[in-house]
């Protein structure tokens, strides 16, 4: 163990720090017996029904990545068979930023929620959980073709511009994730931030470039379905982790569709079951519709809706210009003429980059109050700037020590000496430096010569406009608060701790640890103290029905009987756990 709180290997150390920030420790001492009880009847009734309708990829990747039937995962032992396919896993702070997901995703990182789901919302729930991302996300990943299709969306998701409205939603879903699993939360507080949700979507306005690519993750690596119409098989994980909607999404009341780029125009609920679901032929397939969809963000097609986008956005982004001249910083103002932006400003602190490389002396601190430059090609002239060489430069004044005015299509005019140029590796001008220098567009002063030095970006096009900083080490990224890691133990009822116990005798009992146990005197306190937990008494069921113990067999299924008349609502889940006992007898004998 680290003094980072988790163990990292080969491929976590590449992280950069601003995705470390969220990784927690997995703490695997803070499971309870309950909540080993959890997993266990989840995925006893997933295996079981997912090795008749899930990919092949499915069961076979439950070996290779070291996810057993009986325990909640530990991260430390995943981690040692995932190198083995060039991945790693992370326990990370329940919902995270969408970028810094994918982000990891393109490290070949799995970010799996440590937490896993309160036996009360044992079916679903909305907040990540080791259930979803251990036992649905990681298994597919064995299978090559998939584990480069996630990678590569990592890749370019991560690059996708979101709204203002976008992280509003985000903060607003992780509210919800967090209250909702905890202990005592008040039924009307959860239902305040579920129509504070309801209300933030229904006011989204136009979708940014994260908000359809999440509509396309969702409808792949979260619910997606692989093979034909009429015979598809499920490999999203959020079917593979739900016990509920993966019978549910099998019948014909979930409608089936061909997965298109049409996707991304389908929106989703997180709150309900999906009214349908989209097939992809192959894994092969979801890569190609993953690269039309790149084709259309302004990461490949810039121009001055990618720089209106990142002005949408309030947030850090970057514009390349022809000449590979990248700049770094939250965009606020344009102009624009001619349907191109011929004016880019930023504000607050800037970075200037050459191909992810911070410029020297172009750093935030250099750029604290923001950058301003003109974009495209001088009035009158054919010839832009980075296409001109020593002769043209000389025979348009474009070089050190001239006093030299300047004017752009669309009327900003630069006036001022020029410093010195600096050029890429091709040998063609990308910034110009000029001292005495005044920047105008018509009647407004966009620079004045007591601000020092201005740096004029050269170029005469914007071709991509993209989400975060080009150099990641140009901006302090870090900036998240982990939330209390653990449970609060001095939270936990009295009443609440006792149950533990009881689940802790039972499971200590089935793994050999303590047989001195007596299950009936169990049972019996379990039926007084407890008459409405189930899961103990189908474990328990499970038990005496391998030593064929007749009369404690009876008196459990008639308090089972009774648990499903007075919460109808577990019926199926009894139900369910009942008919796998009986089936592995059946197997094994």
């Amino acid at each position: 163990m680290s003094t980072t709180g988790y163990e990292s290997n080969v491929i976590l150390d590449k992280l950069p720090e601003h995705l470390k920030q969220y990784i927690k420790p997995q703490n695997y001492h803070d499971y309870t017996a309950i909540d080993q009880a959890v997993w266990r009847y989840v995925m006893r009734k997933n295996i079981d029904y997912l090795s008749k309708v899930a990919h092949t990829s499915y069961v076979e990747g439950l070996k290779k990545t070291g996810i057993s039937i009986d325990n909640i995962p530990n991260m430390y032992g995943m981690n040692r068979i995932l190198k083995e396919i060039g991945w790693a896993a992370v326990a990370v702070d329940g919902f995270i930023p969408p970028s810094a997901f994918m982000e990891f995703q393109a490290y070949n990182v799995l970010v799996i929620a440590s937490d896993i789901r309160q036996l009360e919302n044992i079916e679903y729930t909305p907040a990540p959980d080791i259930i979803h991302e251990g036992a649905g996300h990681a298994p597919i990943i064995a299978n090559p073709e998939y584990a480069e299709y996630l990678r590569r969306f990592g890749e370019i998701g991560c690059k996708a511009i979101s709204s203002a409205k976008d992280y509003e939603l985000y903060e607003a879903v992780r509210h919800l994730s967090i209250i909702k699993e905890a202990d005592g939360t008040p039924q009307e507080e959860i239902e305040k931030a579920e129509k504070y949700i309801e209300h933030l979507q229904e006011h989204m306005g136009e979708p940014s470039e994260m908000a359809l690519i999440r509509n396309l993750h969702w409808w792949t690596v979260e619910y997606g379905l692989i093979g034909t119409l009429k015979n598809p098989k499920i490999y999203g994980a959020g079917l593979l982790s739900s016990i509920g909607e993966s019978a549910w999404c099998m019948t014909d009341d979930v409608k089936k569709l061909p997965y298109t780029i049409q996707a991304t125009y389908t929106g989703f609920d997180i709150t309900k079951p999906q009214p349908q679901l989209f097939v992809t032929p192959d894994f092969a397939h979801l890569s190609q519709v993953l690269e039309d969809f790149a084709n259309t963000m302004a990461l490949r097609t810039g121009g001055l809706p990618g720089v209106s986008k990142l002005v949408h956005s309030k947030a850090l982004g970057t514009i390349e210009l022809s000449t590979g001249l990248q700049i770094s910083g939250i965009f606020r103002n344009i102009i624009e003429y001619d349907g191109k932006p011929v004016y880019l400003r930023t504000i607050g602190p800037t970075a200037l980059a050459y191909r992810e490389k911070e410029l020297v002396g172009h750093s935030t601190n250099d750029h604290a109050e923001g950058f301003g430059s003109p974009v495209g090609k001088l009035k009158g002239i054919n010839l832009a700037i980075e296409d001109m060489g020593p002769r043209d430069l000389k025979a348009y004044n474009i070089f050190e020590g001239e006093q030299v005015t300047l004017e752009f299509e669309g009327g900003v005019k630069v006036v001022g000496t020029i410093v010195t140029g600096t050029r890429n590796l091709r040998g063609e001008i990308i910034l110009i430096t000029f001292k005495n220098c005044t920047v105008t567009h018509d009647d407004i002063k966009l620079f004045l010569p007591e601000w020092g030095l201005y740096h004029m970006a050269v170029g005469e096009q914007v071709v991509s406009a993209f989400n975060g900083p080009a150099d990641l080490n140009s901006f302090n990224l870090v900036s998240h608060e982990l939330s209390p890691t653990g449970k609060d133990k001095s939270k936990t009822s009295p009443e609440r701790q006792q149950l533990e116990q009881y689940y802790h005798l039972v499971r200590e009992f089935r793994n050999g640890a303590n047989t001195t146990i007596s299950r009936n005197k169990v049972f019996y306190e379990i039926k007084e103290k407890f008459p409405n937990d189930w899961l103990l008494p189908i474990e328990l069921y499970e038990l005496a029905k391998a030593t064929n113990e007749a009369k404690l067999l009876e008196e459990i299924l008639k308090h089972l009987e009774a648990v499903k008349q007075n919460n109808p609502k577990v019926g199926h889940l009894i139900d369910d756990g009942l008919a796998l006992v009986d089936q592995d007898i059946v197997v094994n004998q």
